[in-house]
């Protein structure tokens, strides 16, 4: 397993230093002008209904960067930096997420909202060199016929050299690649991910989820070990991995609002929970981890 990079070893394309630069609708708000070739009046974020979602954690996939504009298009931005030549059928998957999110129980399906599904990679996914993939649903008998759908999913390949994008999307692409500063905006996004490095903030948090995503590795495979050899089957491996992982995200996020940098209600909204619920499980943890270490 490769070493986790330092906080100093980060680059935007790096899936904390995006999110944590991101945030600031400044930034968020011109890349996906760029990228889409609109003009988005406002973005604000928002979480996805999830606690009352059968199933949305199944895969236990979060949507970092899901914002909604003015006349309620839905945006996820994504980075995505390791090939694991899945990619189609991982962003089918997240617009499945984004959909799930929308309808409740009793929705008509003309209540789902136009999306965008936009993957910013730093390899080439489907070896034509260009910049911009867009994918649409057409009609393979009537090319010019739109299925209607009004979901979009996009891919920027920073790795590109082939197609017509503006000046700006450039700037922002060779950034993403090479930390090249070109311009103004390239030169704001490389002091905002500076202040984050410079953050002492954000290196705890960073810290903190470093500890966490080790701890959960290791009590998953611990688990996942000795429920398999009880129960002599496959999916006690696979059942204690999943245990493992929820426990370690819960706290991990519990630990970043006991120290003052996320709050509860973030913290549960994060994991899909309620406060209420999200509270109940971390007493029930910490319960169960005071008796095995007999505290």
């Amino acid at each position: 397993m490769a070493e986790k990079k330092t906080l100093d070893e980060l680059t935007l394309m790096d899936d904390y230093m995006f999110a944590a630069v991101m945030q600031d609708t400044k930034f968020l708000k011109p890349l996906l002008e760029h990228i889409l070739q609109v003009k988005i009046s406002k973005i604000e974020f928002t979480e996805p209904q999830r606690t009352e979602k059968e199933g949305y954690n199944s895969k236990g996939v979060r949507l970092d960067l899901y914002v909604i504009d003015e006349d309620g298009v839905i945006y996820n931005v994504e980075i995505q930096t390791s090939n694991k030549r899945n990619l189609p059928k991982r962003m089918r998957y997240y617009q499945s997420i984004v959909d799930i999110s929308i309808l409740n129980p009793g929705d008509e399906y003309t209540e789902l909202r136009k999306s965008f599904i936009i993957f910013i990679c730093n390899y080439d996914p489907f070896g034509r060199d260009r910049y911009l993939y867009t994918f649409e649903n057409v009609c393979r008998e009537e090319p010019d016929l739109l299925f209607g759908d009004e979901t979009t999913k996009v891919v920027v390949n920073t790795q590109g050299s082939k197609g017509e994008i503006s000046s700006d999307l450039k700037e922002i692409i060779y950034y993403l690649k090479d930390e090249e500063v070109t311009g103004q905006f390239s030169k704001a996004l490389d002091d905002a991910v500076n202040a984050v490095k410079a953050s002492e903030e954000r290196r705890r948090e960073y810290m903190i989820l470093n500890m966490r995503e080790n701890e959960i590795r290791t009590e998953g495979r611990a688990e996942g070990r000795i429920e398999g050899r009880k129960e002599g089957r496959q999916e006690g491996r696979k059942e204690g991995r999943k245990e493992g992982l929820e426990e370690g995200t819960l706290l991990t996020v519990w630990n970043l609002t006991k120290n003052g940098l996320m709050t509860i209600d973030k913290a549960a909204a994060y994991v899909g929970l309620s406060v209420e619920d999200f509270e109940k499980k971390i007493a029930l943890y910490t319960k169960n981890s005071d008796e095995r270490t007999g505290d």
